[in-house]
């Protein structure tokens, strides 16, 4: 065990434990013969943040993501979707993918923003702690935050009003810092979607799997 630990640094569950200390968060180990369902849980008011690993199959081989998700009541159909640049961005861009700018140079260069409602994006976002966090982790592989009405065909499916506030990032995160960065970012999310009106305090309707 210690050289495997030297060898591929602690274990989730080892980093998973610490964050529940560091963040005041409560973390719980559900093991099955074929699944692992540990997951950090932070209540933030009247909402509940969860962290978990989930794997998403081609059909030959199944890669593992870590999510953070947040179901609230939504009081004005809000929704974006926010992702680093990549390579293939400006090619996109060029064919007309849809890209909402802030104004702010570093933020604009670094982020696509797409939403149907451009000018509650950009409220959101005059919130610099929240740009600050983006920022913070703009690294991540794969990183992507968005706002869905539901988990789709295979997930669950959310009372009528209620969507999801989720962040998936490819891999098995095991970084404390944008864990906590992470679960940083979600609060001030839902604190400035009541602020903006965009969101009830009122607890949603349903528990996340």
């Amino acid at each position: 065990m210690g050289l495997l630990r030297n060898i591929f640094g602690p274990s989730k569950e080892e980093v998973w434990v610490q964050l529940e200390q560091e963040i005041n968060a409560k973390f719980i180990l559900e093991k099955g013969l074929l699944s692992d369902d540990s997951k950090v849980v932070l209540a933030h008011k009247n909402w509940t943040i969860i962290l978990d690993v989930f794997h998403r199959s081609n059909g030959n081989s199944s890669t593992p993501y870590t999510r953070m998700r947040c179901a609230y009541v939504n009081k004005d159909d809000f929704r974006f979707t926010i992702y680093p640049e990549g390579i293939f961005t400006d090619i996109a861009k060029y064919f007309g993918m849809q890209d909402i700018e802030i104004e702010d140079r570093i933020f604009d260069n670094a982020f696509v923003l797409k939403s149907k409602k451009t000018e509650q994006i950009k409220s959101l976002f005059e919130e610099e702690k929240i740009k600050n966090d983006f920022l913070a982790l703009a690294d991540l592989s794969q990183f992507q935050v968005s706002v869905k009405d539901d988990e789709g065909f295979f997930g669950q499916h959310f009372p009528e009003g209620v969507d999801e506030l989720y962040l998936e990032v490819m891999g098995i995160l095991k970084d404390i810092e944008q864990l906590k960065i992470m679960f940083k970012l979600f609060a001030e999310i839902m604190d400035r979607l009541c602020e903006i009106g965009s969101a009830y305090e009122t607890r949603p309707e349903i528990e996340l799997k």
